[in-house]
């Protein structure tokens, strides 16, 4: 995952603005994909890359804060860098409370934009991580009985083995060898690691503790 080429995707409807744009991101040695509509960027299938748009605010047909709004509602994660020649305070806030990146008004700073793209390219790396964390946990789970599950979670909640072995209305030691085949089923190297993987899915809730 952390080996893909990331990619910036630039959504303007401005030819002369794109150009420029492309220029200066290329210049950090990172690839670039132009759409002149936010029409045009959301028919593109994505893969899943490190990624972020650099996106106009003023658009004809859907806007650049209405592709964001878009793109917050689908479910889709893409850190978005907002530029402008007309921004106001209400828009900028609009942008910042769904997730912008920044909200930078022309003419701005080459220095700036590619300072933002850069945290936005590290969020995106971030979240792309996180994301493969969590199916990677997801897949283990599966692997687990139903009665490893049980356990698994009241281990994580805290509870020790002679507590789970009540609630579950078994033995001790049949805790123990669940426990032991829960640790190897998860790849967990401690019990810390095994707890952290728990609350990274919320298995954890207050009915197990």
């Amino acid at each position: 995952m952390n080996d893909r080429k990331p990619v910036v995707y630039i959504v303007d409807d401005d030819p002369s603005i794109r150009s420029l744009l492309t220029k200066l991101v290329q210049s950090i040695d990172v690839p670039v994909e132009v759409f002149a509509s936010s029409q045009e960027f959301l028919s593109r299938a994505r893969p899943e890359e490190p990624s972020c748009i650099i996106l106009d605010v003023r658009m004809p047909g859907l806007s650049g804060l209405d592709l964001q709004e878009r793109l917050v509602q689908s479910g889709i994660d893409i850190p978005v860098i907002f530029i402008t020649g007309f921004g106001n305070v209400p828009q900028s806030v609009r942008a910042m409370k769904a997730g912008a990146v920044d909200f930078l008004e022309k003419p701005f700073e080459n220095q700036a934009l590619l300072d933002a793209v850069n945290r936005a390219l590290e969020r995106s790396r971030l979240a792309l991580q996180h994301r493969s964390e969590l199916r990677e946990i997801r897949d283990r789970i599966k692997s687990l009985t139903p009665r490893e599950y049980e356990v698994f979670v009241r281990i994580a909640a805290g509870l020790a083995n002679k507590q789970v072995a009540d609630k579950l209305a078994i033995s001790e030691k049949t805790v123990k060898i669940h426990r032991a085949r829960v640790m190897q089923k998860m790849q967990a190297r401690t019990f810390a690691e095994l707890v952290c993987m728990a609350e990274k899915l919320n298995l954890v809730a207050d009915q197990y503790r």
